[in-house]
């Protein structure tokens, strides 16, 4: 399962923002906070794993 590094840089209401740190991208992803952990805040770095969202 691959591996992915992300860090919130905005939340929108119900969205959150987040921006991939282990490749050089300038795209943002937008993502349900549902899906998220509930205590993210702007700057939180989180790591996409086996389909679910935890902080680093």
């Amino acid at each position: 399962m691959n591996r992915f590094e992300y860090v919130v840089v905005s939340i929108d209401g119900d969205y959150a923002n987040l921006k991939r740190t282990d490749t050089e991208s300038d795209e943002l992803k937008l993502v349900a906070r549902a899906l998220l952990p509930p205590e993210i805040t702007e700057g939180t770095r989180l790591l996409y794993e086996w389909m679910s969202y935890s902080i680093l």
